[in-house]
Order: structure tokens, then sequence, then C-alpha cells
């Protein structure tokens, strides 16, 4: 048997192996991350609800199937979260909302109907901003998210109790989604690695979906300390379904694990240290940028490239409208309703949705299809395009940077990710890599992007990356 520290930062396939080997048990693994929990979510605030009696009668099932000799699963016995913005039948989901507090799924989202049926044990329900409506973890149902490498700084968000979770070795692996960089932006403040998969590479169920849209910038994807994880987990979430939504992909995904290997020799990648200038702290862009030079020594051609259709102000203001108006008509009810019970930000969010004309969001919409032209046209002369996941490293909480490399930002709450949302408009898939620290011992992030559908390449980058440049030796201080 494995110690419990062993336990706790070993990878998932590992663990998988090690429980297929039986020289770990599902229970052992299950227990181990239920105690995790237990220790360190009172001063991280990353799970809302855990299900310790259910992931614990399932570790048992799991154990039965490999004593039995029965077929397992990719995930079998690997113990996992999921973000609540997302469905587990029997289980509260709060949508990180208060009005929602009580609430509890009737059914499971499509994520984590296949993470069941790889063999993964669910362990509860992460925190969220609420609705994901923010980059950073604050709602009303308690206290903020907190990151595990300085407690008194952000998670980020929306996926912010994944990616503190994942850090402090609380899971292993966590699911989490991806409107506007809420996969990215958790990731790159807590250190650990989250792809945002194309848009429609994994879809949702018609039936949990409660307002569809037909422009929709979320994407579900995993959060991992490992990249090999992260593959491994994306080839179970991806995949049309037989009642998915539009707009997803069709075709069968192609092998993730096998672009593990491929590398990036003879790779032409760009580097954009701001994408047409957006204000960004000067260390996080040394940082990045010696990050990305490693890429020459791997084989490939790295050169600064612009990055620019617009200013980037134009990228926001049109993003924003479309963000805005579907944020209103999925949940305006309750700015009607319920405004009580709202988060300040939400309800900006959705007045200034509500206000939002048929002319506006026909020109933003509009916009959007040139802007994706744009990237398209840009992803002809290059594989990958690198930058800074994100403008700063983790910030205490609700203390968001209004300058930022001595520079005003437009917009407060989201003046931090200028990287992120631009390839969610997009429809880019696009990964955060731990690529080093900040003076203050902060995670930074480099950003992966790929063009549309092209998966393989942005894990075929990553994994070079973590090769050349491994990073899960690094732990945060107390966990």
């Amino acid at each position: 048997m494995g110690t419990r520290d062993e336990l706790t930062w070993m990878p998932a396939h590992r663990l998988r192996k090690e429980i297929a080997d039986r020289k770990v048990s599902p229970v052992e693994a299950v227990e181990n991350t239920l105690r995790r929990i237990e220790q360190h979510n009172p001063k991280l605030n990353a799970f809302l609800t855990v299900i310790a009696d259910q992931a614990l009668d399932a570790a048992r099932r799991a154990e039965q199937a490999v004593m039995k000799g029965q077929k397992l699963g990719p995930l079998h016995g690997v113990p996992v979260s999921i973000k609540d913005l997302e469905g587990v039948k029997g289980v509260r989901q709060t949508n990180g909302c208060l009005f929602y507090k009580d609430n509890v799924s009737t059914s499971d989202a499509l994520a984590t109907e296949r993470l069941r049926a790889a063999g993964a044990i669910i362990v509860g329900k992460t925190n969220t901003s609420e609705f994901g409506h923010i980059g950073t973890n604050e709602n009303r149902l308690g206290d903020a998210c907190r990151n595990p490498w300085n407690t008194s700084c952000t998670s980020g968000a929306s996926s912010g109790g994944a990616g503190a979770s994942v850090a402090a070795g609380m899971t292993v692996i966590a699911q989490g989604s991806d409107g506007g960089g809420s996969i990215r932006i958790p990731s790159g403040f807590c250190g650990i690695y989250g792809i945002k998969p194309s848009q429609g590479r994994v879809p949702r169920r018609l039936a949990n979906i409660d307002s569809w849209h037909p422009i929709n910038f979320s994407n579900v994807g995993p959060m991992t300390r490992d990249v090999r994880d992260a593959a491994i987990m994306l080839q179970v979430l991806a995949g049309p379904a037989p009642d998915h939504e539009p707009g997803t992909i069709e075709s069968a995904p192609p092998d993730f694990v096998a672009a593990l290997e491929k590398g990036v020799k003879g790779k032409r990648i760009a580097w954009s240290a701001d994408i047409g200038g957006v204000p960004v702290d000067p260390e996080v862009v040394r940082v990045a940028e010696a990050a990305a030079r490693a890429f020459r020594d791997m084989g490939a051609t790295v050169e600064a490239a612009d990055f620019k259709l617009d200013d980037p102000q134009v990228v926001f203001d049109n993003f924003q409208v479309i963000y805005r108006t579907r944020a209103y008509a999925v949940n305006g009810h309750l700015l009607r309703d319920h405004k009580e019970l709202l988060t300040d930000y939400l309800m900006e969010g959705m007045e200034k949705g509500r206000a939002v004309t048929g002319e506006e969001l026909f020109d933003a919409l509009s916009y959007l299809n040139k802007y994706r032209a744009y990237i398209r046209d840009f992803f002809t002369k290059w594989d990958l395009l690198l930058t800074p996941t994100l403008a700063v490293p983790a910030f205490p909480i609700n203390q968001h940077p209004e300058k930022i490399g001595g520079r005003p930002v437009a917009h407060r709450l989201w003046g931090f990710t200028p990287f992120t949302y631009p390839f969610n408009m997009g429809m880019n898939p696009a990964a955060s890599a731990p690529a080093g620290f900040s003076s203050g011992g902060l995670p930074i992030g480099l950003h992966i992007i790929g063009k549309f559908g092209d998966e393989e390449s942005v894990f075929a980058a990553s994994a070079a990356f973590e090769k050349a440049r491994p990073w899960a030796q690094h732990r945060p201080k107390g966990f």
C-alpha cells in the first residue's frame, strides 16, 4: 500500500495503474482524498459540498470490480471533483448562487456521466463564482475560495475550487469549465495544468441546459497537475452524444494521449507578450517569455508575432455584449424577482445585458464572425500561439488590480484576464501550463493556444514543455 503522501501527489494515470495492479485500493485512495478535504478545505473553501458516503460506497464497488477481474475504465478508482455548475444526481447544485443554496440536481450532467462511466469516483462539488460570471471566486454562499500558494490571495475562477483543490492535493484531477478563461485563470493562479478544448469538443446534454443560446463560449475540460492526466480525462469527456447541444463537433475526437509523444520539432510557434497592447505586469512577461524561448531548444521556430485585429478594448466590448446578454437571457428572472440574493457583480452584468439593444447585439455578433475569421487566418501561418496566461500573478481577495504595469485597466473585474476570453470567442483550444513564479512566490502560467480542432498540437507542446521544465515537484507550503 502507498503511503498517504504518495497517494496525495500521485498522478491519476499512475494511481489507476496501482489500483489495477492491486497495490492501492480505491477505498484507500478515496479515504485519503476525504482526509485531505477535511484537513484543508476550512482554510481554502474549495468545496461547497462533499459527498463522503456516496464516494466511499462507489469506492467499495470499484474495489470489488478490481478483485473480480472486471474490465476497468481509464479513470477507475480515481477521485474527482465536479464544478458546482454541473449536475450530479441527488447532490446539491448551487451554481455559486445563494438563491440555489438548497437546490438538488435531478440528473447527472453529461460530463458527470462520462466520468462515472470511466470509473472515476466523485467526491464533491467545487466552489465557483456566481454562475461562473467573473474570474475570481467570491459568492454569497460563504468565504471566497483561496489560493493554496497564499491564502490571502484569490484562487481565480470560475473553476476556482477545482484549481485550489488540485494545487493543494485534495484531488488529483478536477472537472472545470471555461466561458471566458474559467479553467485557465485558476490553473494559472494556482500553478496547475488546465486545458479549454475547442468549442464543441465536449458537449453538454440538451436536457441539462436551462436556456440554450446559439452563441455559447463555455467549454468543459480537465484541470490536473499532470499533462497526461489531462489528456486521459479529456479523452473521457470528449465526443458527440445522442442528445448533444447544437455546435458539438460531430466527429470522434483524436487520440489525445498519443499526441503527447509528438513533440514540437519543426512547429511554427508565435509569441505575443501583449496581444495588441493590453497592460501586463513586466514580471509576468519576463517569466512567460523565458518559458516560450524554451520551445526553441525543443526544435520549434519561435518568433514574436503581432496578434491584433483591433484595439483590445474593441474585442473586450464585443465579448461583453454577447456574454452579458446571454447572462440576462438565462438568469434574468433572478434579477427581476430575487435581486436581494445576488452578488453585485452578477447584478451589474445582467443589468447591462438587459440594456443591450437588438442593434448592439447584431453588431457584436457580426464582429464575432470577423474576429473568428482573423483568428483562422492567423493560424494558417502559425501552428501555436504562446502568451502569458494572465496579466498579473494572483492578487489579494477583492483587490482586483485597477492598474497593471503602470497602466489603467478598462474593467476592474476583467483587466487581469486579457489573454483568455479572446480564445473563447475564437473557439480555439488553449491550455495554461506552469511557467515559473513571481518574486512573491506566486505561480505564473504560460498560455498555449492552437487552431480550432487541434488539441493534439496543444497537448504535444504541453507535454514537451513539461518534460523540459517539470513543475510537479513544486507544491504550496503547508499542503
